[in-house]
């Protein structure tokens, strides 16, 4: 089978690597490391077909340590032992794991204690947030650096540099009119996008001289080639979004339509159920609190049950939140306090606030003047609880649904005037 276009092309030195500049370029972190030969155990995230494979083999030709390779698909804890074995009969090895978020928790464990002695130097490569998706020590112990979509500018030069390197395009009599297409359909993926270049060439060779690529011939053939659903692409990110928008929006039609569209093409059901968490916080809060508890046991049934049956759960959760009062106040209060933490530095903690644990601390005023409010009626004393330049700043404030009405009233009585609840 001939190798792939994307394969052919993919770059051997940082220079022949076209972008992420900002993790590559000249003067930059990870450029600096791999030129100086210290390379660090490293997590590099970001999208399909975006340079993660890629730098690591650059690591490979650059460095003078020995290099494996293994693939979480197909890998386990017996292949990880063997190349910590390997390694330890020498001075020092490179491991690098595609897509080491499929690896579980055992086999992530399995690769600690290497690292940690410095074995091996791992460099793990993820299309997942590599909090969800990384055990947290194997993730203390590695850096992470995040790779970025393509933009078209470096997409455009993708184009010209494999029409101009690539020995069978040469041959080809290739009239490059019109760009827009592929990358589009391409989503800033540059795997996808060179092998795309490659189906339309291939497509009209032998019928027109020269070559003519459109953005119409672009998407005939792409109509005909490529999958209707690529979890790994631009469709991942957009139906996602759209299925989220929906519940967002309370239409548990919508909602539950883009979930089989997703569910139709592979989409890994755990991810599907992580943004159900973060959804059933960010847009429903406190005007359903149920909402939260409903998505997290959600995410624990997905994990236990998987597919098929993962589907039913997955879909009861959607309709429950779609179909439910919407608030998004907690999430701009915590935005809003970070904003003020940003603007006004460390503002201190009033005295009465302050923990006195030691007679020094009490002598210098800490705790004096704190009001318990479990001795007050209510269970409540109108005391100061921010530092005196946000005194009566209403930071949360209540969304207008019947809970958080609740919960608006029952600050009113408290507080009175003071936040103007």
């Amino acid at each position: 089978m001939p190798v792939p276009l994307a394969e052919r092309l993919r770059p051997h030195t940082l220079d022949d690597l076209i972008g992420q500049e900002h993790l590559t370029g000249e003067g930059s972190i990870l450029r600096t490391s791999i030129e100086q030969g210290k390379v660090p155990s490293m997590i590099l995230w970001g999208p399909p077909g975006v340079g993660k494979t890629t730098i690591a083999n650059i690591i490979a030709h650059t460095t003078a340590a020995p290099f494996y390779t293994l693939s979480a698909i197909s890998s386990g804890v017996k292949e990880v032992r063997e190349v910590i074995e390997l390694a330890k009969k020498q001075d020092k090895a490179i491991l690098f794991i595609d897509e080491i978020h499929r690896f579980n928790k055992s086999q992530q464990d399995a690769l600690l204690g290497a690292v940690e002695k410095g074995t091996i130097t791992l460099i793990g490569a993820t299309t997942e947030n590599p909090s969800f998706e990384v055990n947290s020590a194997l993730l203390s112990r590695s850096q992470v650096y995040v790779l970025k979509a393509l933009s078209e500018e470096a997409m455009i030069r993708l184009l010209q540099d494999a029409l101009q390197r690539d020995p069978w395009l040469n041959q080809q009599p290739i009239d490059l009119k019109e760009t827009a297409a592929l990358i589009r359909i391409s989503g800033g993926d540059g795997r996808k996008l060179l092998n795309l270049l490659e189906l339309v060439v291939q497509q009209a060779a032998g019928t027109t001289t020269p070559i003519s690529v459109t953005d119409e011939f672009v998407m005939q053939v792409a109509q005909q080639k490529v999958a209707l659903y690529d979890k790994q692409g631009e469709q991942h990110y957009d139906i996602i979004s759209a299925f989220i928008k929906s519940i967002r929006g309370s239409d548990p039609n919508a909602a539950v339509y883009w979930l089989a569209r997703m569910l139709a093409g592979g989409e890994d059901v755990k991810f599907i159920a992580r943004r159900l968490v973060i959804l059933a916080s960010e847009d429903i809060g406190n005007a359903n609190p149920n909402a939260l508890l409903l998505a997290n046991a959600c995410f624990d049934a997905v994990n236990k049950i998987g597919n098929p049956e993962a589907r039913i759960i997955l879909s009861q959760c959607a309709v429950y939140l779609a179909g439910s009062a919407k608030s998004n106040a907690s999430y701009l209060a915590i935005d809003e306090a970070i904003a003020l933490v940003k603007q006004y530095g460390d503002l201190p903690v009033p005295f009465h606030l302050r923990n006195a644990p030691t007679k020094l601390m009490k002598d210098q005023g800490y705790s004096k003047g704190y009001q318990y409010s479990h001795d007050y009626a209510l269970n409540f004393s109108a005391q100061e609880y921010l530092p005196d330049a946000l005194s009566g700043r209403p930071i949360y404030k209540p969304g207008k649904n019947a809970r958080e009405e609740e919960i608006r009233k029952f600050l009113q009585q408290r507080w009175k005037d003071k936040y103007n609840y």
